[in-house]
Formats: structure tokens, C-alpha cells, sequence
């Protein structure tokens, strides 16, 4: 499979319209457009019954003592676990393509909840990110894009994913996120493909 978008190229910066959060010189960051970018993909194998979409940043630091501080940086040798920002599954195998804005076109305080053009959006990191925060706690579902700490000594890499499987309807249902479907998947891929882009609201980086 081949996977592809002309909102960024592989391993490229992916612009502020795709991202939740834009650098502000004031107040390190400010809301963005939030919209989902576009997906194109091809090579879809004989025998796919759905396809499942994973957005997922890898450079999430595992502790937060620094996160977002005044007058630190978080090290580049922290520790790193995933973050995912986009769980879509049950996508029909004949789809071939998502376009830019059709599952997130702004940031919605307590998430945008469970509309979408297609398949079943499962819950974002961005859920247990606002826990407690009054403003902003609820269930975030669909995409929510990249909004990394100001003040990361790293550039944060998102991947985004597409998984064909031999399953019309994979056996996760309710409240299920990134690491519920990576589970259920496991023996069911038939085929995957992969693009990265990377995002940072360091200025010392950009």
C-alpha cells in the first residue's frame, strides 16, 4: 500500500492550519484551525474488509515536571511514550481517500464527539490531556491535531497510518482509543502504509 497527502510531504513540517495549537510570541501558544489534513491511499489488498486510520506522535514526554515551564526545556533524553491524535476505524475497503476538513475543522472545547463521514472515530490522548481542566475536560474523538509542549528541546514526529484488515468489524467497542484498536488488530493486518510529518511551537526550532 501507498499512502500519501498534499497537505505535507514525508517527513516535512505539517503546516499550523492542521494543527490544534500555533506558536504565539506572547503567550507560547494559540489555538489553530485544527483541521484534519487530507489522505490518499492506494494498493489496497484482495481480501480487505475495513481499513482502520491511526495518527500517532511518538515524542510524548513520560513525565511532565518540565512541560511548558518558564525558563526550562524538556530534555531530548526524557523518556518518550505515544500520543494518538486520530483513531478511525471500520473505514470501507472502498474508500480510497479522506479529504482535508471532512472529520475536524476547528478546535471544540470537550471534544467534537462522534460524527464523522464515515467508519467509527474512537477517542484521542487530547481526552486524558484536559482531565481536570474546567474549560476543556471531556471526550475528545476524531482527529485533534499536534499541539506539542512550547518548550520541547525535540521536534515531535506524527504518524499517520492506514491498516487493511481481514475484519469487516473489529471487536472493540464504547470507549476505546489508540491502544484498544493497535490491540485488537494484532494477526488481522493485511497490509499497511505510513506517511510522518513533524511539528514544533519551540521558536529555538522553527
Amino acid at each position: 500500500m501507498r499512502l500519501s497527502s498534499s497537505a505535507f510531504a514525508d517527513q516535512a513540517a505539517i503546516p499550523e492550519e492542521y494543527a490544534f495549537c500555533a506558536p504565539d510570541p506572547e503567550s507560547h501558544v494559540s489555538l489553530a484551525p485544527n483541521r484534519n489534513p487530507d489522505l490518499a491511499w492506494s494498493g489496497t489488498p484482495e481480501g480487505t474488509a475495513s481499513l482502520v486510520i491511526i495518527c500517532v506522535d511518538g515524542d510524548v514526554p513520560t513525565k511532565p515536571d518540565d512541560v511548558n515551564q518558564e525558563g526550562r526545556e524538556v530534555p531530548a533524553d526524557l523518556p518518550r511514550t505515544d500520543f494518538y491524535h486520530w483513531v478511525l476505524v471500520g473505514v470501507p475497503p472502498g474508500v480510497t481517500g479522506i479529504e482535508a476538513g471532512s472529520f475536524s475543522d476547528s478546535v471544540v472545547a470537550r471534544g467534537k464527539g462522534e460524527q464523522a463521514p464515515f467508519g467509527r472515530v474512537g477517542r484521542n490522548d487530547y481526552t486524558a490531556w484536559f482531565s481536570g481542566d474546567p474549560d476543556m475536560e471531556g471526550t475528545y474523538l476524531g482527529y485533534d491535531g499536534p499541539c506539542p509542549p512550547w518548550n520541547d528541546s525535540i521536534v515531535h514526529h506524527y504518524a499517520f497510518h492506514v491498516y487493511a484488515l481481514d475484519l469487516a468489524q473489529l471487536p472493540v467497542s464504547g470507549d476505546f482509543g489508540g491502544a484498544e484498536v493497535m490491540a485488537a488488530m494484532a494477526g488481522h493486518v493485511l497490509d499497511e502504509a505510513s506517511i510522518t510529518g513533524t511539528y514544533t511551537l519551540n521558536p529555538r526550532l522553527r
